[in-house]
């Protein structure tokens, strides 16, 4: 009985053609192998599993093959099968993360130079160069630059920025591009069919989505549910056998969060956690469901082309009306900041369940985040018509007074007007700016940086009758000024510009719902009119 082979090796690509999603590499190289226009060293970027290694082993045939088809090897000459089956001496495959040293290096340089034994060519491809050290680079450069004529180099990494310019300047560079869902849907199908298993055509986009990209990662997780389970292979079990939620528990959970509804999205956490459920991975589809209803708030119709698939059914797309731009960003967040605590956390249930509390009542928290979120829904509501205007009951008519009236000559009781607030002075055009300047002469730093005329400065002041406010953006700036020696030079310059007394105080803006003119704007707003204001049920 022969030993199983997984299906990412069994199902390697042979040729150029059978290699999915990266038509602007292979066609590249068919054509350089059939014009004979060859370079002598080649470096392939990209993430993993898209085909960098596959197409080094292919073209390492090609240019060997001796009945070569339209760029392709022939996969029956003597010499492509002693490539496949790894008995050629002449093509070698390093991996660079072990051999890593400038002797490995020196080695390779001194059997570069020897003439091929069975093949045209030697070729030497280096997997994951970006892990060999910079004096094993530098060894490497004179035989990339001016090999002999014999001899190929194929370079393959997934992290180009640690390449040396050195090497990138004497290389042909392709870049492969992660491979779109539907091929790789379409090549789980294939392969499925080729091993008989029966994979429905959600479970292929299931997996295809849960590849990000990468072929190989693709093929492994049909390997992983195909030998987990018997009979058709649907999402529901793919689901089940990667210990995933699924596309429509992750919409429902997030509709209980738009709902702000606490007690049934910790239930609904609670059953999966039972059932198995990794956390992380819930996390992971929390984010990109978020990541896609984001989408769709900013871009529109535009975006439906740029979604990861989690949101697929019309409830979950519907979710964009129930969740404001500020509330999206401070679910992602939030999401995000809890699975970066995972690695260290002592009770990751726990965290997960302060997440989706937290999720469901942004009330919870005051940061600028909830409170932007916050804000946001309720300008969105306004802009939708969610408020709207009742009818005012009248008021009672008052009972007659059945108390004679006051004769003509009667004194009238005093009325008691309400004392008036203190008004604001006006103060001379270029006053605030002419007075920073004359200030600044007499403070020592950092005090006087604080005294610009800008719009936005640290400081503004406010002259209201014979006391001029010094309104600072944050408790740092107030702290810091707030000194009788500084407060005694503004107040004396302040008062000599105006020829009147002038009291200068400090007044901490970040203290004051002022320092958010949004905030104050609705809760004016509300106050005004929280008699005639009701939200639609």
């Amino acid at each position: 009985m022969s030993a199983y082979q997984a299906l990412y090796r069994k199902y390697r690509p042979q040729t150029f053609d059978d290699v999915s999603g990266q038509l602007a590499v292979t066609q590249t190289l068919k054509t350089q192998l059939m014009t004979g226009k060859m370079s002598h060293a080649y470096l392939f970027t990209g993430s993993r599993g898209t085909g960098k290694t596959s197409c080094a082993k292919i073209l390492a045939k090609a240019v060997n093959c001796l009945h070569p088809d339209h760029g392709n090897p022939c996969n029956s000459c003597e010499a492509c099968r002693a490539i496949d089956s790894g008995s050629c001496m002449d093509v070698l495959e390093i991996d660079a993360a072990s051999n890593n040293g400038v002797d490995n290096v020196r080695d390779l340089r001194d059997d570069a130079i020897y003439t091929p034994s069975q093949v045209k060519m030697r070729v030497y491809i280096i997997d994951e160069v970006h892990m060999l050290s910079i004096s094993a680079f530098n060894a490497l450069l004179k035989i990339i630059e001016e090999p002999p004529e014999h001899l190929l180099f194929i370079l393959a990494t997934t992290e180009l920025h640690k390449v040396p310019a050195t090497i990138l300047s004497r290389c042909q560079r392709f870049s492969f591009r992660r491979i779109s869902q539907e091929d790789i849907a379409a090549r789980l199908q294939y392969v499925a069919y080729q091993e008989n298993i029966d994979l429905d055509d959600d479970a292929a986009r299931v997996l295809a989505r849960l590849a990000d990209g990468g072929m190989r990662d693709g093929l492994s997780l049909l390997d992983q549910c195909a030998s987990a389970t018997t009979g058709e292979l649907t999402a529901e079990r793919v689901y089940a056998c990667l210990g995933i939620a699924g596309e429509r528990k992750c919409g429902e959970l997030m509709g209980y969060i738009a709902a702000h509804d606490t007690k049934s999205a910790l239930e609904l956490f609670n059953r999966l956690y039972t059932e198995g459920k990794d956390l992380s991975a819930l996390l992971d589809e929390m984010a990109c469901l978020t990541r896609d209803l984001l989408v769709l708030k900013t871009a529109g119709g535009a975006g439906i082309t740029m979604l990861s698939g989690v949101a697929s059914d019309r409830e979950t797309l519907d979710l964009t009306k129930k969740l404001s731009t500020g509330e999206l960003v401070r679910i992602m967040e939030r999401i995000q900041t809890t699975q970066a605590g995972f690695t260290r956390s002592a009770s990751r249930r726990v965290d997960a369940e302060l997440c989706i509390v937290e999720l469901c009542q942004p009330e919870l928290s005051l940061d600028t985040q909830s409170m932007n979120a916050r804000l946001t829904s309720l300008e969105e509501q306004i802009k939708s018509g969610a408020f709207v205007a009742v009818q005012v009951p009248k008021a009672a008519p008052e009972e007659e007074d059945d108390r004679p009236p006051l004769p003509d000559d009667a004194d009238a009781p005093p009325v008691e007007d309400e004392p008036p607030g203190p008004p604001a002075s006006e103060a001379p055009m270029g006053f605030w700016s002419d007075l920073c300047g004359a200030v600044r002469k007499e403070l020592k730093p950092p005090a006087f940086g604080f005294f610009t005329a800008t719009p936005n400065g640290p400081i503004q002041g406010v002259l209201v009758e014979n006391r001029l406010e010094l309104r600072c953006s944050n408790k740092f700036i107030a702290e810091s000024i707030d000194k009788p020696d500084i407060l005694e030079v503004v107040s004396r310059k302040a008062g000599a510009m105006l020829g009147r007394p002038v009291k200068a105080v400090v007044v901490d803006q970040s203290a004051k719902p002022a320092n958010n003119p949004r905030l104050e704007q609705l809760m004016n707003f509300g106050r005004a009119h929280s008699d005639i204001i009701k939200i639609k049920e």
